[in-house]
């Protein structure tokens, strides 16, 4: 495991958008009958998810959320140095994705811009990308986007993974300050578990062609997606959570000298109710530390943390908090994150339709 240190580097403002259409998952049976959507719903606890349509990208949702962060914070773009953009969806393969989002938000031409390619965990491995350059550089203000459309990537006829991924995307304003103190992060990969959840096809390893987009039965139980789709091997995800998550918070408490009890919240990604019940039940968590918005938008991978930051705790955050991230995903990469907050404003959830805020 790998664990990174800083000083005087801390998030100052955040928001969210998610699409305006909501999919209730005990009403998703176009494909699959009433008693399986609700055999699902009741093993995830996903109730609903935001689904983008045609037109919307991971990036209108971040720049919805960007521009109301700015606006609500008023925040001149001028002083905005850095801008990372963290999706697996990216709009294009190439440009990177950030470079297109720092001509459209009018950030100045001088912006450092690079995108993030990474799962579940990537939120906390941009944090501490972004956290890094902010402590080395004399950089005034950085703008971490993340954003997600795994509705797009998904087969809806695929029971293993239908029910469970939904869209959204985060804006952070990032700025040295003292006040911030000390945050430590622990970054983790094993890469012998790549196959795990995967998209086979549509890369350069593995071309897109007539073949790489057809639906085709997949296993015993008529399950059905493209090589262009991904797949998830639940089983095994799950095995591999319950083994090192809970190892690797204890690790990055026992390393930075702290107990679950000295933390205001405890933020995890959100796959499913029955892993993070688990794992806050192993490590006798204070369920009323461990928000939660699993329920209304299912799992959005990168997002998930920090959207959950904006969904339940806005108007939490006031003073000084102490908050413990913890991800994990695609990869399979992990990370566990001990940030601090001070007085982080967080704005109102947006909602986006056409690539446009509504």
């Amino acid at each position: 495991m790998a664990f990174l240190e800083f000083e005087g580097v801390g998030i100052t403002a955040l928001g969210a958008a998610v699409p305006k259409r909501v999919i209730r998952n005990r009403e998703y049976t176009e494909i699959w009958t009433q008693e399986e959507a609700n055999e699902i719903v009741e093993k995830t606890g996903i109730e609903e998810r935001r689904f983008a349509d045609e037109t919307t990208c991971s990036s209108d949702l971040c720049f919805v959320a960007a521009e109301k962060v700015i606006a609500d914070n008023h925040i001149n773009k001028e002083e905005i140095e850095l801008l990372v953009f963290i999706s697996q969806t990216p709009d294009y393969r190439m440009p990177a994705t950030s470079v297109t989002l720092q001509h459209r938000l009018g950030l100045p031409n001088g912006t450092i811009a690079f995108d993030i390619t990474l799962g579940c965990s990537a939120f906390l491995y941009g944090l501490s990308v972004v956290y890094g350059l902010m402590e080395q550089g004399n950089l005034k203000k950085a703008l971490l986007l993340d954003g997600e459309t795994r509705s797009k990537v998904y087969s809806p006829r695929d029971r293993r993974s239908a029910f469970l991924f939904g869209d959204g995307g985060v804006a952070a304003i990032i700025e040295r300050d003292k006040k911030f103190g000390r945050s430590v992060f622990s970054l983790n990969s094993d890469g012998s578990r790549a196959d795990l959840i995967m998209i086979p096809a549509g890369g350069y390893r593995h071309m897109s062609s007539a073949e790489t987009v057809v639906e085709k039965v997949v296993d015993e139980f008529g399950n059905m997606r493209s090589d262009e789709q991904g797949y998830m091997r639940g089983g095994d995800v799950f095995n591999f959570v319950i083994r090192e998550i809970p190892r690797d918070i204890k690790n990055t408490l026992y390393y930075s000298n702290h107990q679950v009890e000295d933390f205001d919240y405890i933020i995890f990604h959100q796959a499913n109710n029955f892993i993070n019940s688990y794992i806050a039940k192993k490590l006798k968590l204070d369920f009323n530390k461990v928000p939660s918005t699993i329920a209304k938008f299912g799992n959005t991978s990168s997002v998930s943390v920090p959207l959950t930051i904006v969904s339940e705790l806005k108007g939490k955050l006031s003073g000084k908090k102490d908050l413990l991230l913890s991800a994990f995903g695609v990869g399979m990469t992990w990370a566990t994150g001990i940030v601090p907050f001070v007085d982080c404003q967080i704005s109102d959830i947006m909602e986006v339709e056409d690539g446009h805020a509504v």
